[in-house]
């Protein structure tokens, strides 16, 4: 199948004085994340990190969402991979994620709409969160047979709620519920989003860069210690094992994204659940 085409570059980047916006641009995809994306964002990131004018980096989605997750299109078209294939994606994938996460400046994500699986994980890697009053936010992973590709979520959230969203497959957080989890700092509603997210980023520009970027690390020191690499590289062995298991409920999700595309698939996936089967 072919992907729904799109028009100018996948990512968009715009210096609004010392604050560098990022906007995710596949709106025909819901900004799903491909290869060409992640990517992007790689090299965009990186750029950003050694620039001496960026001192704040804001991370948006254009269309209708900010995220909707890693492209199953992409998935299915790739077909089956083995374990050793499987690993070097989602390492690739997560070394990704620490990069932001690692980045000299702060990153805040400016969330609408849907932000889901991978799309979670993205917001995640930023450091701070903005959302709007219609975003909502889960991690359907497991509705369809798959792991989470960086198990950030245990680290901002605890433990049980991780289990509980990530175990029931979550699709629907609201955001006053995301805030209360501690998922996001702050909710607005829709049509402050774009003026309370760069309201935050020019608060946090004026201070000095050195002291801020050197808080940012020793706060993210604390995760080091506490194992955060470990743990991402365990779950990397898990979601292996868990994408090359034989796994009928998988198989069939593929086989139909491949033959009758991702809305098909989607919906089987959901009248299972509706009908308890």
């Amino acid at each position: 199948m072919t992907e729904a085409r799109e028009d100018g570059p996948i990512l968009l980047t715009e210096d609004l004085g010392p604050v560098r916006r990022l906007t995710l641009n596949r709106p025909a995809s819901l900004n799903a994340l491909n290869g060409d994306l992640m990517d992007a964002l790689e090299a965009t990131f990186d750029a950003a990190g050694e620039d001496d004018e960026v001192r704040v980096v804001v991370l948006r989605g254009a269309g209708r969402a900010f995220c909707a997750g890693y492209d199953l299109n992409q998935d299915a078209e790739e077909g089956t991979k083995d374990a050793a294939g499987w690993r070097r994606e989602l390492d690739r994938d997560t070394q990704r994620l620490l990069r932001i996460l690692e980045l000299p400046k702060p990153v805040i994500a400016s969330v609408h709409s849907y932000c889901l699986a991978g799309g979670t994980d993205l917001m995640l890697a930023c450091d701070l969160a903005v959302a709007a009053d219609d975003a909502m936010f889960g991690y359907v992973d497991v509705r369809f047979g798959s792991g989470v590709v960086s198990m950030f979520l245990p680290w901002v959230v605890g433990v049980r709620t991780a289990k509980e969203l990530v175990f029931t497959g979550a699709d629907r957080i609201p955001a006053d519920d995301a805030l209360r989890i501690g998922l996001v700092n702050r909710v607005v509603p829709r049509d402050e989003l774009e003026d309370a997210t760069m309201a935050l980023a020019d608060e946090i520009a004026k201070n000095e860069p050195f002291v801020v970027r050197s808080m940012k690390a020793s706060i993210n020191r604390v995760w080091e210690i506490a194992g955060l690499r470990a743990a991402l590289d365990a779950n990397t062995e898990m979601d292996v094992m868990i994408e090359t298991a034989n796994l009928p409920a998988r198989d069939e999700f593929r086989r139909i994204t491949q033959e009758e595309g991702l809305k098909a698939a989607i919906a089987w996936r959901d009248a299972r659940y509706r009908s308890g089967g």
